[in-house]
């Protein structure tokens, strides 16, 4: 069974059954490509990995958009490549290592844990990944997790979002930052003021055109106001107990900072 899709020319993803998760292959010239987040059980990336040597595609590099365990995947099928995060990333997945292998080991065992989430940090100040194949752009902030980046591909008006725009997910903030709810808008501030976005994807849950882009952008962001109002809500995307209890902790968290 093939798991990659074309999207876009040059742009390859697919969907894990495991929370709708989304992962990218950016191919250059050469066949060699950019994969980011590549996810979720063991099987989905050793189908990944048949997938691009089945096209005459190989992985060149990787990119983790953020430090939680279903983002730092990897297996030896995929080749013996650097894979990058921002700074702040690498950091927490060191920091932070023990209680993320816990839950891979709860959600998706059997992973090589020799591979997982070893990550090299960008350059500090780093606005691109440096490669040779299709420009890709990152917009880092610390919104959904300290050092999330979304990689924008300008040629192809694909923007991967990381864990957020998400349209089966609420926003889920780090709640155990200094302004989580600051750090959020400022986050999706920088994703909506994005330009020339043709197509969304989120890090779980469905691709979007330009027009739904926007409405998630907007969608979040009223979100967000509810939240800063302080008083209980409802929203629709609240449909399983995790996220039920991310949004009363959120609740709980905002109105304790203010």
């Amino acid at each position: 069974m093939r798991r990659f899709r074309e999207l876009a020319a040059g742009v390859l993803i697919a969907t894990a059954d495991f929370a709708a998760t989304n992962s990218v292959a950016v191919v250059a010239g050469d066949g060699g490509c950019l994969v980011i987040d590549p996810a979720i059980s063991v099987a989905d990336l050793s189908g990944l990995a048949a997938d691009l040597a089945g096209s005459g595609l190989r992985a060149r590099l990787g990119f983790a958009t953020h430090p939680h365990w279903d983002h730092v995947l990897w297996n030896r099928e995929l080749g013996a490549v650097p894979r990058y995060a921002a700074p702040r990333a690498v950091t927490i997945t060191l920091t932070e290592r023990d209680g993320m292998v816990r839950q891979l080991q709860r959600s998706a065992p059997g992973h090589d844990l020799d591979l997982f989430g070893q990550l090299v940090p960008l350059p500090e100040g780093a606005d691109a990944i440096a490669w040779d194949g299709p420009a890709a752009r990152l917009i880092i902030h610390d919104g959904h997790a300290p050092g999330h980046a979304a990689v924008f591909l300008p040629d192809s008006g694909v923007l991967v979002a990381g864990d957020m725009l998400s349209d089966t997910e609420i926003p889920v903030l780090d709640t155990v930052a200094d302004d989580p709810l600051g750090d959020y808008r400022a986050g999706l501030a920088l994703l909506g003021a994005v330009p020339g976005v043709r197509w969304l994807v989120p890090g779980h849950g469905n691709v979007a055109d330009a027009g739904e882009f926007r409405r998630r952008v907007a969608a979040d962001t009223g979100y967000l106001d509810l939240l800063a109002a302080g008083k209980p809500f409802h929203d629709p995307r609240c449909t399983k107990d995790w996220m039920r209890d991310a949004h009363e902790r959120q609740l709980r968290t905002v109105a304790g900072l203010s």
